[in-house]
């Protein structure tokens, strides 16, 4: 493509757009809008993720000792959890450091525990850690069957739960993305198409005298470019503040949470939504072109 050529297809593609600068607007505000919504959902989904894959590793065994069991019965137990392939860490904590713990969890609320006066219900126990996620059912299934083990439990469903959510969260938001996505290009379509069927004799004319299809199509085909390219350029800039923002508002609070880092994740994400915003420019004005070319 020559340069000359390629400055009439920009000239013409900038000089439609400012013709009808309302539908321009309301093109840009749809993409805009649309891949903020879609990079919302994908910051959500990314950050479940990653909170789920962190509590998932650190999942820990709780085995629940007998009451009454002999100084010789617990190291036994301890002996033979000790032996497990995939246990890397046990601790023994005493029923009066487990109070202790419940108190210090509980706070304000810790009075709730007065009415037990001096009684301690709580059992003794050893906080089992093993090397990864996969080995803590079989894990904890061979602890539960050494003798003065009463009970086995370990915080895997937490995990579990959250992963359920994060495919809820995606699949509704692929189908919202979706749904998005074809009313953008409906808009832009639209907005293309106002500008085709207003051009449409020159278009015929065009095409009569051997015009080529690319030649004609080229300015429209940019158009949508530059309303995609528009429209995700706002909603990245925006989307940056919006994570920067809440990644502050969460760390000042709940400074535990693992969040995914700024950058470079922001920056691939801003350039995933301005291309995305320009393929949705480039399938609207194709759509749009079809029927018009057709001469």
């Amino acid at each position: 493509m020559k340069l000359e050529t390629f400055e009439y297809y920009l000239r013409e593609a900038f000089l439609s757009m400012i013709r009808k600068r309302w539908m321009t607007f309301a093109s840009i505000g749809t993409v805009a809008v649309s891949l903020f919504v879609l990079g919302v959902f994908l910051i959500l989904l990314l950050n479940m993720t990653k909170m789920a894959a962190s509590l998932e590793s650190q999942v820990q065994i709780s085995a629940y000792l007998i009451d009454g069991l002999t100084a010789e019965n617990k190291n036994e137990v301890e002996r033979m959890t000790r032996n497990l392939p995939a246990v890397t860490k046990i601790e023994y904590v005493t029923k009066e450091q487990a109070l202790k713990t419940l108190k210090e969890r509980l706070g304000d609320q810790k009075k709730i525990l007065d009415a037990l006066g001096d009684s301690n219900p709580l059992p003794n126990y050893f906080l089992v850690t093993v090397k990864s996620a996969d080995d803590v059912k079989k894990t904890a299934a061979a602890i539960s069957d050494l003798y003065g083990v009463e009970e086995v439990k370990y915080g895997q469903d937490v995990a579990a739960n959250l992963f359920e959510l994060t495919h809820l969260v995606r699949v509704f938001g692929v189908l919202l993305m979706a749904i998005l996505a074809l009313a953008t290009i409906f808009i832009i379509s639209n907005t293309i198409r106002l500008t085709v069927f207003a051009r449409r004799k020159e278009i015929a004319i065009m095409k009569y005298v051997g015009a080529t299809d690319s030649f004609i199509r080229w300015p429209f085909v940019l158009e949508g470019i530059l309303l995609g390219f528009i429209g995700g350029s706002i909603s990245a800039i925006i989307l940056r503040s919006f994570y920067s923002a809440m990644t502050k508002k969460i760390y000042a609070t709940l400074a535990f949470l693992p969040l995914i880092e700024q950058y470079p994740f922001m920056s691939y994400l801003t350039l995933g939504l301005i291309i995305s915003g320009m393929l949705i420019g480039t399938l609207g004005s194709t759509v749009s072109l079809k029927k018009f070319l057709e001469v």
